[in-house]
């Protein structure tokens, strides 16, 4: 299960519903951020009769347990253990749940079942895509019930979905699916880029780069490079950060923010200077402070252009925001949760 913005009670309806004698190990990715600590754990314990702990290396999948993905660790699932990673992030996370449901696909094939629930942007899109194209099933939260609804919209259209369903009726539904029969013949479907991607998110890797793609990864700067034969265009740098559409565009939208507040802070510096030096010169060199207050007009002019231009760039982001700055009231939910 993956969630982001709007998650956290997303899941806790979610695990809630599970039946106390589930057949299947759970692993759960919610995005948090890299620095601060994370009661997650503690909050699904109390939503549900199951036991809950937070994944660690190594460990065998149990049935009827439900594993959290650590704070700035992927979770990969890699022969029936789980594998915590600090490998690139992915759409800015880490933990992220493409890495899960990729090497989840692998590992299982079609006895997996993906969940997609609240969250911004579109990770897990590609991951989903994944599960699918392995015979897996795939279930996502009500988009209209969903807080911020880009990432159950983005898994819809990025693969066929099985089922679309409000939060809390998806854990009596996993219920039912994990006790339904496997489809007779069906077959875990041949893919050479999955293997090469799980094995990226454990360390970089220049496996299966196509064409560079014209484009600077927003982590470190570097080129990105399409991905080849991946369900959904992805794009990853030579040090293996990866990156979808969606979140991709996201990040530039903010990279371009951030270096447009730095141009205002360097022409508001430059008009404050103008005019002092306008101010300073004697009488009798007109001319020079005629010259120090035309460049101080100029930068408040250029200062308001810009100040326009953050303004559009704002109007025209997507309706939920950056993904990192929509989802933190979550993680001080997910840290403290208020009201338990």
């Amino acid at each position: 299960m993956g969630a982001s913005a709007g998650g956290v009670e997303a899941l806790k309806a979610v695990v809630a519903g599970l039946p106390s004698d589930l057949p299947a190990a759970v692993v759960v990715v919610l995005h948090l951020p890299r620095s601060a600590p994370s009661a997650l754990t503690a909050i699904l314990a109390r939503a549900t009769d199951l036991p809950v702990s937070a994944a660690a290396e190594g460990q065998e999948l149990q049935r009827g347990r439900i594993y959290v993905a650590p704070v700035d660790h992927h979770v990969l699932l890699v022969e029936g253990r789980t594998r915590l990673s600090r490998g690139p992030s992915e759409n800015g996370h880490r933990p992220a749940i493409d890495p899960l449901f990729r090497s989840a696909a692998i590992a299982y094939g079609p006895r997996v079942i993906g969940v997609i629930l609240s969250g911004s942007r579109d990770d897990g899109a590609s991951g989903m895509a994944a599960i699918a194209g392995h015979g897996g099933l795939t279930v996502v939260q009500d988009p209209q019930e969903a807080p911020h609804p880009s990432m159950p919209n983005a898994a819809i259209h990025a693969t066929h979905v099985d089922h679309v369903s409000p939060m809390a009726k998806i854990g009596p539904l996993l219920g039912e699916l994990v006790n339904q029969p496997l489809p007779k013949g069906q077959t875990q479907a041949g893919d050479e880029l999955l293997p090469a991607d799980v094995a990226t998110a454990q360390a970089p890797s220049e496996a299966h780069f196509s064409e560079e793609a014209g484009l600077g990864c927003p982590t470190c700067g570097g080129s990105l490079y399409k991905v080849e034969d991946s369900p959904i265009p992805r794009f990853r740098c030579r040090v293996g950060h990866a990156w979808s559409p969606e979140s991709l565009l996201e990040e530039q939208s903010a990279a371009l923010e951030s270096a447009l507040w730095i141009a205002l802070r360097t022409l508001a510096d430059k008009a404050a200077l103008g005019r002092r030096m306008a101010a300073d010169l004697p009488v009798s060199q007109f001319a020079g402070h005629d010259r120090f207050e035309r460049i101080a007009t100029d930068a408040e002019t250029a200062a308001d252009l810009i100040r326009n231009l953050i303004e559009r760039i704002g109007a025209n982001a997507a309706p939920e925001g950056r993904t990192d700055m929509s989802h933190r009231p979550e993680d001080l939910t997910a840290q403290a949760d208020p009201g338990e």
